[in-house]
């Protein structure tokens, strides 16, 4: 219990405890070492229940970050999505620039090939990122790809268009924005229609997880709905070498240590919650589950044999189903007391009321009287 709470508070929260369980007058079976174990229980479902409900209404704004202190601190405290912190730390790894851990990130590269979807990768690499992405929609391009090629069109002599050369040596600041607006909007909708968006999958090949893998590309580079991204020529990967000698080798312990990124609600790295820095109300709630808990060990305890005790001169039946019973309701009123209360501060709840006090503000200003002492000119 170092670090939970104070001697202090320890000595005067068992002393009520015991008091409330009828002590001294009446025996209570209970040593200080099973009262730490209710008291660390309490303190741990207490922030079980208000650290769920804390990372379920700032999902939005953890999932996907790395699982560093700052980050979540940082998370924490702000509403926002920060693109910017999650980029910054992502390129840091990619070039390089991390300070611990024997696997090194490094990078590779495949040559790309006209209507070739699968690429392999050596073993004993675990993919990091692929650089598999979408070219810029908006560029100097004035002509619709998707029409085919031009160049050698049928106005003029010289097998030229009969107007300015597009771009920025040419007439590029001199097409109209709307228009530009328009054949952008127009090419994004027939990409997503045709082209679809590029994506990759990665699965094991020969020798299974520790061999080669297999990169699938999609779309096919050069193929039927390519529309230029064989252009690209190069994919660059960042991969684990769980080859060098600095590593252990196993798979398995290089995805713990360079797990950094927070997916699931227990990815999310919270501290234990100490009793003294509570407040007034949370050490309340905490003292009174802590109560139930002491009521429970006991009922157990008593409970032994069916409560049933041979002395030489009659037989006695302590009492233990009370206490399982009472304990039993208190948990389930402290829970929903705990639920009710985290709900009614939920983002959602706290704007609703703000919308309806601001509404009846403005119901009650709209039925106030004009003040009879004011003279209005106009």
């Amino acid at each position: 219990m170092a670090g939970l709470i104070s001697p202090e508070k320890r000595e005067k929260l068992f002393r009520q405890s015991k008091h409330m369980l009828g002590a001294p007058i009446r025996g209570v079976e209970l040593i200080d070492e099973m009262m730490d174990t209710a008291l660390e229980i309490a303190i741990m479902d207490y922030g079980m229940y208000v650290q769920d409900w804390l990372i379920e209404n700032q999902w939005g704004s953890i999932a996907g970050l790395d699982q560093d202190e700052a980050s979540t601190t940082s998370a924490f405290m702000t509403r926002d999505l920060d693109y910017e912190t999650q980029y910054t730390y992502a390129y840091s790894r990619i070039a390089g620039l991390q300070s611990a851990g024997p696997w090194e990130l490094k990078q590779d590269f495949i040559d790309l090939v006209g209507g070739q979807q699968v690429y392999q990768i050596p073993g004993k690499r675990e993919i990091n990122e692929v650089m598999w992405y979408n070219r810029a929609e908006l560029n100097e391009s004035f002509i619709d790809p998707f029409l085919g090629g031009f160049g050698g069109g049928g106005f003029g002599g010289g097998g030229t268009f009969g107007y300015a050369q597009m771009g920025v040596q040419g007439s590029y600041f001199m097409m109209p924005a709307f228009d530009i607006l328009l054949r952008m909007q127009d090419r994004n909708l027939k990409n997503r229609l045709i082209g679809g968006d590029l994506t990759y999958r990665i699965t094991a090949g020969p020798g299974g997880i520790g061999g080669p893998r297999n990169l699938h590309l999609m779309n096919v580079p050069g193929g039927k709905f390519d529309f230029g991204n064989i252009g690209q020529e190069r994919v660059y990967y960042w991969y684990y070498d769980l080859s060098s000698s600095g590593s252990t080798g196993s798979r398995e312990e290089c995805l713990i240590k360079n797990r950094d990124v927070v997916i699931l609600p227990s990815d999310v790295r919270l501290d234990a919650i100490p009793y003294d820095e509570l407040n007034s109300p949370a050490q309340s709630w905490v003292r009174r589950y802590f109560f139930a808990k002491c009521k429970e060990q006991l009922g157990r305890v008593r409970g032994k044999f069916g409560g049933a005790l041979k002395t030489p001169d009659s037989d006695l039946t302590l009492e233990y189903d009370t206490l399982l019973a009472e304990a039993k309701e208190e948990y389930a009123l402290l829970i929903e007391e705990l639920s009710a209360r985290l709900t009614r501060l939920s983002p959602k709840d706290m704007t609703e009321r703000k919308s309806l006090e601001a509404s009846s503000l403005n119901a009650s200003l709209s039925y106030r009287p004009f003040n009879p002492g004011s003279i209005y000119v106009i």
